[in-house]
């Protein structure tokens, strides 16, 4: 897995721990067993490799409904 996650490098992706958690985030890490992901605010988020069940390549911007102000 560690394998894969480095060839989606400068990456944005999904990934979901189980059935209830899914974080998304650019790729610009992989190493001791922590995926690092920055998201579209700049934060980074460590996820164990281990616990990743499910990844999915983002092919489009995340659209949140809402009013434009």
């Amino acid at each position: 897995m560690e394998e894969f996650l480095k060839q989606l490098m400068g990456k944005e992706i999904d990934i979901a721990f189980g059935t209830n958690a899914t974080v998304r985030g650019e790729v610009f890490d992989v190493k001791d067993g922590l995926l690092y992901l920055r998201d579209e605010h700049e934060r980074v988020a460590y996820a164990a490799i281990n616990k990743i069940t499910v990844v999915w390549e983002v092919k489009e911007p995340h659209i949140r409904p809402g009013f434009v102000g």
